[in-house]
Parts: C-alpha cells; sequence; structure tokens
C-alpha cells in the first residue's frame, strides 16, 4: 500500500495539523497509540501501560509534525535521533513504529509484546528492532545517550556542513530518569557544551513506583537545567497546540532545551489513570474495558481502523522529499569525500592503516622502553589519532594522568566542535554514556579514560556498551596496588574480576609497551565489542624483546618464555606488571634445572575463543604432571579455570593497604622471591606424588 506524503511544511517553525487533511482526528491517532499499549500489556499479563497512555499525545505531536524520519529508509544518515531513556515505557515506541510503517513492528509483533523472540522485547533493544536507536530501561542511560549521539551530530556537522549533517536528538525521559545521578552528569555537560540540538522531553506526571514523587522529591527541575544552561519550558501535556508550539521554539534555540510536559500517567484508565496502579502492571480487563468506553475507542483489541492507520502511515511518508534531497545532495559530493563519509559511517578503518602501526611496533621491540603502560598508551595513542580520524578521546578531569590526550586531538569546547577531545570532567557515568551515544549515532570512535577503580562509577553505562555490542574504548590505568600511597580506596583489588565476567567486554591488561600497542590494535579492530586497557601507574620493563608480525595479544594468551632445560614442570601465569615477576622467576628456575614456561595473559576472553588445541598447547599439561602457578596484583576470581583445583595463585585476597607501591609489593609477596619458593615446593610434591597416586593439594598463597 502507497500513501501520499502529507502536506505539513518540512522544517516550518508551526507546521500544521496533520488532522486537517484526514479523515482521522488528532485525537483517534493518541488514543491509538493508548489502546495499543492498553491491549499488549493485557496480552502479556507484564509491562508498563501508565507512560505510553500518559505521553501519547507529545509523541503523537512530535511524530507527526516534527521528528525526520523514514520507515523505508531506517539508517537514513541525516535522520532525527529518537531515544525513549524511560524505557520500561516501550510500548510508546513499538506503537509509533508500527503506525508509521516501520517493517519490523508489524501488529503481529504488537500482540507478541515481551514474548521470546519477539521485535517488541519488554525494553527497546537496540539491533533487535528496527527504529531503536539505543537499548534503553536503566533509568537516565538514554538521556546520557542521547547527549552523546547530539554531540556526535555537531561533530560531523563541523567536518562535513549543513548539507550532509543538520539532524535533532529528541529524547523523552521519566521522573525515575531526572532522580539518577546520571542525568545531572549529563544535562550539566550538555548545557557546557551548547548542544542546541538536543531537546529533552520530560513525561512530568508526579508518579513513581511507591506512589506520588512528593515521597521522594522536592525539587526545581525546571531551575535545575536551566542552572546547566539549558532553556526549559512547562506545558499541559495534553494541549497538542501548546506541545507544538514547544518544540518549535525549542528548535531556534542556541541552548539544549527541556520541555515538562505535565501528564497524567495511564491517561485514558478511569479509576487507574494518574495512579502508580498504571506504572508497572496490567490495567486489568475490566480497566481496559473501561478506558475503551472512556476514550470512545469501539475497536476490538490490536485493531487500528484504516483511516487511523492511514493518517500515521502518510504521518510516516512525510519527510520522505526531504530524504531525497539529501540522498540527490549527498551524491553531488565528490567521490572521495562520499567514500569517507560512508566509511567512517559504518565504522570500517581506511584501507593501508596497518602501515604506520607495524613500524611503530617493530620500533618498540627495537628500542625496549620501559615506560608505564599507560605511558605506552599515550605513546600508542599518538600513533593512532594521526591514522584515524574519526578517534574521539576524552577523561574524567585526569588527562595528565592516563595520558589520552594527544598531539592531534584539540578540545571540544563550548560551540566549537572541530576538536577531538572532550573534556568530561569529573563525570565518569556521563562519559560512558555520551560515548556510547557517539557509538550509536555513526561517524566516530569514541574512548575515554579513568582510573581502573573508578569503573564501579560507570558500571551500568559499561554494561549497555557490551549489551549494544558498541565499539567504546575504556582507558583505565592506575590498575593495582602499584598505585602504592593512594590506599585502597584507590587499588582495583576486586575490579579485574567484575569486569572480566561481563559478557562481551574485552579486558586487557598487557605487561609491556609492545603489549599495550598490541592490544590497542585488537580494541580497533573489533567492530562488535567494547574494550578496557587496564593499564600501569609505574614503569615496567620490556617483556617482548624480539618483533613478531603476527599480534600475539589478539589471541588473548600466548606462550612469552617457553621451558628450556627440559620438559615443562612449572607454567607461569601472568598478566600486566606481574609477567615481568613470572620471568624474573622462570630465569632463577631454568637455572635450577626447572623446565619453567611463561604464559602472558593480556586478555581472558580472547584466549577463551581460541580452539580448544590452542589453549592446551598454551597452558601445557596439569597437576600432577605440570605445577601450574598464577601471578597477579589482584583477587583470585576466575584464575582456577586456566590453574585449574591444584594450582597456585600468587596475589590478593582482600583490600589493599597504603604504602608505596614496591613495598606492597614485597608485602603480599608479590615477588620473583616467593613464585620461586612455591614453586620449588610444589615440584618437590609434584616429584613425590608422580611416584604414587595422585593427591590434591590446593594451594592459595596470598597476603
Amino acid at each position: 500500500m502507497t500513501f501520499a506524503p502529507g502536506k505539513a511544511a518540512v522544517g516550518s517553525a508551526l507546521p500544521a495539523a496533520l488532522s486537517e487533511e484526514s479523515e482521522a482526528t488528532h485525537k483517534e491517532m493518541v488514543d491509538a497509540i493508548r489502546m495499543l499499549a492498553a491491549d499488549a500489556v493485557e496480552k502479556a499479563k507484564s509491562g508498563h501501560p501508565g507512560l505510553p497512555m500518559g505521553m501519547a499525545n507529545v509523541a503523537a505531536v512530535l511524530w507527526t509534525r516534527f521528528l525526520k524520519f523514514d520507515p523505508s529508509a531506517t539508517e537514513w544518515e541525516d535522520r532525527d535521533r529518537f531515544i525513549l531513556s524511560a524505557g520500561h515505557g516501550s510500548m510508546l515506541l513499538y506503537a509509533l513504529l508500527y503506525l508509521t510503517g516501520y517493517e519490523d513492528v508489524t501488529i503481529d509483533e504488537i500482540r507478541n509484546f515481551r514474548q521470546l523472540n519477539s521485535k517488541t522485547p519488554g525494553h527497546p533493544e537496540y539491533g533487535v528492532t528496527r527504529g531503536v536507536e539505543t537499548t534503553t530501561g536503566p533509568l537516565a542511560q538514554g538521556l546520557g545517550n542521547a547527549v552523546g549521539m547530539a554531540l556526535a551530530e555537531r561533530l560531523r556537522n563541523a567536518r562535513w556542513g549543513d548539507e550532509v549533517v543538520d539532524h535533532f536528538t529528541y529524547c523523552i525521559v521519566g521522573d525515575g530518569c531526572l532522580m539518577e545521578g546520571l542525568s545531572q552528569e549529563a544535562i550539566s555537560l550538555a548545557g557546557f557544551l551548547r548542544l542546541a540540538r538536543l531537546i529533552v522531553l520530560w513525561d512530568d506526571n508526579r508518579i513513581s513506583i511507591d506512589g506520588p514523587t512528593s515521597l521522594t522529591t522536592g525539587e526545581n527541575h525546571l531551575a535545575r537545567f536551566e542552572a546547566c544552561g539549558w532553556d526549559a519550558v512547562t506545558v499541559d501535556g495534553e494541549d497538542a497546540e501548546a506541545v507544538a508550539a514547544a518544540i518549535a521554539k525549542a528548535k531556534l534555540s542556541d541552548k539544549p532545551s527541556l520541555i515538562a510536559c505535565r501528564t497524567t500517567i495511564g491517561m485514558g484508565a478511569p479509576n487507574k489513570g494518574g495512579t502508580a496502579a498504571t506504572h508497572g502492571a496490567p490495567l486489568g480487563s475490566d480497566e481496559v474495558n473501561a478506558t475503551r468506553r472512556n476514550l470512545g475507542w469501539p475497536y476490538p483489541p490490536f485493531m487500528v481502523p484504516p483511516h487511523i492507520l492511514n493518517a500515521w502511515r502518510r504521518a510516516g511518508q512525510r519527510s520522505v522529499p526531504e530524504r531525497e534531497a539529501w540522498e540527490s545532495r549527498f551524491a553531488a559530493m565528490a567521490e572521495d569525500k562520499r567514500a569517507e563519509f560512508l566509511r567512517t559511517s559504518r565504522g570500517r578503518l581506511a584501507p593501508g592503516w596497518q602501515t604506520p602501526l607495524n613500524e611503530f611496533k617493530q620500533k618498540l621491540a627495537k628500542d625496549q622502553p620501559t615506560w608505564a603502560t599507560r605511558k605506552a598508551s599515550g605513546q600508542a595513542l599518538e600513533i593512532l589519532t594521526a591514522s584515524f580520524p574519526e578517534l574521539i578521546g576524552g577523561s574524567a578531569d585526569l588527562s595528565e594522568s592516563v595520558f589520552t590526550q594527544t598531539s592531534h586531538t584539540a578540545d571540544i569546547g563550548p560551540g566549537d566542535y572541530t576538536g577531538r577531545y572532550i573534556h568530561y570532567g569529573v563525570r565518569e557515568h556521563a562519559m560512558a554514556a555520551i560515548m556510547n551515544g557517539m557509538a550509536l549515532h555513526g561517524g566516530f570512535i569514541p574512548y575515554g579514560g579513568t582510573f581502573l577503580v573508578f569503573a564501579d562509577y560507570m558500571r551500568g553505562a559499561m554494561r549497555m556498551s557490551a549489551l549494544m555490542k558498541q565499539r567504546v574504548i575504556y582507558v583505565l590505568t592506575h590498575d593495582s596496588i602499584g598505585v602504592g600511597e593512594d590506599g585502597p580506596t584507590h587499588h582495583p583489588s576486586e575490579t579485574l574480576a567484575g569486569l572480566r565476567v561481563m559478557p562481551n567486554l574485552l579486558v586487557f591488561r598487557p605487561a609491556d609497551a609492545v603489549e599495550t600497542f598490541e592490544c590497542w590494535v585488537v580494541a580497533l579492530t573489533e567492530y562488535d565489542m567494547p574494550s578496557c586497557l587496564a593499564l600501569t601507574r609505574q614503569a615496567v620493563p620490556a617483556v617482548r624483546k624480539e618483533h613478531e608480525s603476527v599480534n600475539l595479544s589478539a589471541r588473548g594468551a600466548y606462550v612469552l618464555e617457553e621451558a628450556e632445560c627440559g620438559e615443562r614442570e612449572v607454567t607461569l601465569f601472568a598478566t600486566g606488571s606481574e609477567v615481568h615477576v613470572a620471568v624474573k622467576a622462570r630465569e632463577r628456575l631454568e637455572a635450577e634445572g626447572i623446565a619453567t614456561a611463561v604464559v602472558s595473559m593480556p586478555c581472558w576472553k580472547l584466549f577463551d575463543l581460541q580452539s580448544e588445541r590452542y589453549r592446551r598447547e598454551v597452558m601445557g599439561p596439569d597437576w600432577p604432571y605440570c605445577v601450574r602457578i598464577a601471578v597477579e596484583a589482584a583477587i583470585s576470581p576466575g584464575w582456577d579455570r586456566y590453574i585449574g583445583e591444584n594450582g597456585i595463585f600468587i596475589g590478593l585476597k582482600d583490600f589493599s593497604l597504603s604504602a608505596p607501591g614496591p613495598v606492597l609489593f614485597d608485602y603480599f609477596g608479590i615477588t620473583p622471591d616467593n613464585v620461586v619458593a612455591n614453586a620449588r615446593e610444589a615440584v618437590a610434591r609434584r616429584r613425590v606424588t608422580c611416584r604414587r597416586p595422585a593427591q590434591r593439594i590446593g594451594i592459595d598463597v596470598v597476603g
């Protein structure tokens, strides 16, 4: 079925209402959203009908009069971005996608809401449903993503101009989003950077799960946003013309805008509307029927009559002429410019990118610098940011400590988006959420730095990076007790273990400059996985002293030094700064006639993905034929699957202490002396055990 585009003026300050040229009234179009939401939640016996019913009018105004989109071209680069930060109200988005004609969301998918393998999961999920720009549900994450998308739009506009990049980012938030601390971090930075093409619509229904929001909060959100450099207004969310006027005004502002839409949660439900009962549970069949009568909606569940659906489908076609005009402008660009735009949009690396990187790696192997791996990362970034203009860096007020700014990454500032470096301030959570938004928008590869221990501040957003399979790179320095005198508050004793268990997140802990560079290359080439680089504060000696054209770190673990004086009796596993501890211990053990290998394990997850044959070759024999010892300045969870139940772990078992770094390594026994002593004892037991039936000797050597 083909529908003619509506006649509403594209880009006009206040477009004519679509109802003026359609048999369907605006109220009917709004009520279609409300009843689809109520019916879908009722059928699923699960969901959140309150927000979709309350914000239906606001969303209808936005989608029929302002939002620039084309359901038949879901990847159109210059479409407006729409983010439902209050993702629990997902039926609002699914109803809009169905009504405007997105292929993925049919009426059968609406009926299949919240069911296995449906296109309409409980919360919107990026990559599952076309038209969903980001995964939302954890409150305020979508708002942080929206700031990232709005920033990415300005950055691309500064590079390509209005003819190619000229769109807005709209975001619906709820009371819960604005309660989350992440929201303050995000709006503060957005206001400071003057991201004027960001428009946030607040579902101001004053209801949360526990009841009225007056139970928990009383702040003036408009004053809060204004203090952060935003425009902020209040409108009646049921007054379509007032909503339209507010959006039109916001589009002309030189600041980001908040529009507080005073709404009624569960609008239309005669008994439960306006109460917490509509927030997170089905209305119940009696209340759904009563809502039908109250709204004057005589149609059965999941039926949208043709005159209403046709009006919505025309709204979905409204931006087709604008999209076609954009395609003509894009086609008129020089071929090399088009190719570069598409390359960066798709996240692909430029042809020939390996050459300067290989040259730098050869130099590192030759020079064997004794650098902290955070410094090695900074040196790698000098090469990488020169080679990849799409790399956009930043840090949470720690640039000089984490070495994330290079000579190629000028500052991004208020109104100046030509640079490549974001000073996020002490806003770790927002940094991660904003980087997710930039990655989702396309055109850039974001990376950001802070201390490893502060990953806990941004873990929610890091989890979303992994869930959405976004190439976001976290530079996390000061990775162990090597931080020293700052003490256990700044020693990430348990942080590595917590990050390593997260699905689809690559956690690298390189041993020296060569491994650091190799890990950076992997992070850039893994298109659908975020990465963390855990890097030392203290200098470490080079352990990779011969150039290898192959990226050994890409396999997750490899034999750094094989046993030479006989069949392996000991395998020493280590990561990061402890690899050189293992190397020194091996030298002494080999001199004593104990055949010892060292395995460097910069990335467990990549190692786990290798073939069983490769993993067996690297790990070597297990007890009782060989002693396995792991050395890491962290706690032990996870190491057991590599060293086995009879293996020895040398590291921490608790939080650490405050003292100079070298003193702490000695205190906790993370030294070549202690490794050698434990290896000797275990080898003696092994030799006895091999002459009798094997017995379990599980050992933990910890401070």
